[in-house]
Formats: C-alpha cells, structure tokens, sequence
C-alpha cells in the first residue's frame, strides 16, 4: 500500500507528518510524504522557528513524484494541516492528479482547524476552505468535535446531535466520517467516546480518559483510521483498531510523564495494542 501524506512536519517532536508518517509505516505502508510547513518543534511551545511553504512547493514535489510514474501505484492522499488556502488549493490539485492516474484511490482530509479550549487556530481563510472545497472532496474525514460543530453549525451535546453533524458531513461529500473525540451528555466524566460512521451506520467507542495534554495525537490517529478503513473496509473495524492503538500511545506517554507522545518508544501499539474496545453500534 502507497499512501501520499500532505501535512505540516517538525524537526523535535512528533506532530502533523512527524506524528502520522511512521505509524503508517509501522503498519507496513509505504508512504510518501511532503511537508506544508518545515518547523523546529509544534506551536504549542509558543516559540518555534521554521517556514510555511508556498503552495507552488508542493505543485513541484508533485510533479517530480508523477515523473517517476508511481502514481498510478498511489492508493490514497492524506492530508492535514495545511498552513494557507494556497497550500490547500495545491493539495486538492495532488488528489486530483492522483485520481487521473488511479480512480481507485481514496481522499482522507483531517480538517485540521481548531479545538475546544483553543478555539480556531488556523490562519484565517482555512476554516472557509475546510468547509467549502476540502470536506465536499475528501471520500473519508477525520475532524474533532469542536471541527465538527464549526464545519456542520450544529452543537452537539447529544448523541442525536452528534448523528445529525455527522449525517451533515457525509452528505457534503465524504462516505466515512471519524470524531475523534466526542463528549455529550451520556458521556461520563471518566470517560471519552469517538464516533465513525458509513453507510453502513455509527458506532461509538469508549475509552477511559487519560490526564494528559499532548499534541499530535489527532495527527496519529487520522493516519491509523485511514490506513485500517483502507484494508478493513468497514468504519466500525478502523474505529475499533485506531481508538486501541492512539489509547496505548497516549496512556504510555502519561505513563513516562512526557511532553510529547511517544511515537516511537510506543509503537508496538501501532501493531499490537495492549488494550482492546469493541465498537458499539449507536
């Protein structure tokens, strides 16, 4: 399996591509990635030093990778966060240029746009992009619930309210839609619930909620749904396997007290998850 992976990257720690790319490999894909912004370390520092590309960078690496003649070979285009609508609209170029090529080939966009507690922190512009050209592209979306409610203008604070965002996603585009993190009211307070949904219908699962603040993780678990929804065909299977993994990632973080996630220290995770959930259908 080839999968094209359009997102940030950093140099220390691991968010955006250098959150997503090694799980995937880790699970025996080959992946090619190309980076929207090259930072020191993610910005949750408060301080970085580094660039965001220009849109027509990601048009050239594009363009050299079509030379080779691989992308017929390419079975899917993942995509994060992207920087600037120039960047975004370079992206979507690349899926279009990887569907001419293969027909078959699958668009998983992580609407990366903000989060409760946070807010929108995104430049200004990419919400509007997210929502208008990026979303009603992708076959398979990967938002937040704070991503949801901005995307869909629909709160959620029950599970019927979660249905209708998400109903409201899918009929914008996407086939398969993944919340990946998810309170409403039948949420307990230990606890935190994601959400994927087909055709097929949803299914929740529930995790423990883990004491730890770390980024990326959104990043990793995008790139484990997408590979598993890929070879499973089956929304419930990919939630099931993606929510496994990203809970052991993030409980051995809290574990060793780090500051970021242990992409690498953890990655049996990624292939042998030491906690097991079984998705409910809801």
């Amino acid at each position: 399996m080839n999968i094209l992976s359009i997102q940030s990257h950093v140099a220390y720690g691991h968010v955006g591509n250098a959150s997503a790319v090694f799980p995937m490999q880790r699970l025996g894909v080959e992946v090619w990635p190309i980076h929207t912004v090259q930072f020191s370390n993610h910005t949750g520092y408060g301080a970085w030093k580094g660039r965001v590309f220009e849109g027509g960078m990601i048009d050239e690496v594009m363009e050299g990778i079509a030379e080779r003649g691989v992308l017929p070979s390419c079975d899917g285009v993942l995509s994060g966060y992207m920087g600037s609508a120039d960047i975004g609209h370079a992206i979507l170029s690349a899926v279009e240029r990887v569907r001419a090529a293969n027909p078959k080939a699958v668009y998983c966009c992580d609407p990366v746009i903000g989060d409760v507690g946070r807010g929108v922190f995104v430049r200004p512009g990419i919400p509007e992009f997210m929502r208008e050209q990026a979303v009603p592209a992708a076959d398979i979306v990967t938002p937040n619930q704070f991503e949801v409610e901005l995307l869909t203008d629909i709160q959620i604070r029950t599970i019927a309210d979660a249905h209708r965002a998400v109903e409201a996603l899918r009929d914008a585009g996407p086939k398969v839609v993944l919340v990946t993190s998810l309170v409403t009211e039948e949420t307990p307070e230990d606890a935190i619930d994601l959400m994927a949904a087909d055709g097929q219908g949803a299914w929740r699962v529930r995790t423990p909620k883990l004491d730890v603040s770390v980024n990326g993780a959104g990043d990793a678990i995008a790139a484990l749904f997408f590979v598993h929804h890929l070879r499973e065909q089956s929304a419930a299977a990919a939630l099931a396997k993606a929510a496994a993994s990203i809970y052991g990632l993030l409980k051995r973080t809290k574990e060793a007290g780090s500051r970021e996630i242990l992409t690498v220290a953890a990655q049996d995770e990624f292939v042998t998850p030491s906690h097991q959930f079984t998705p409910e259908p809801i």
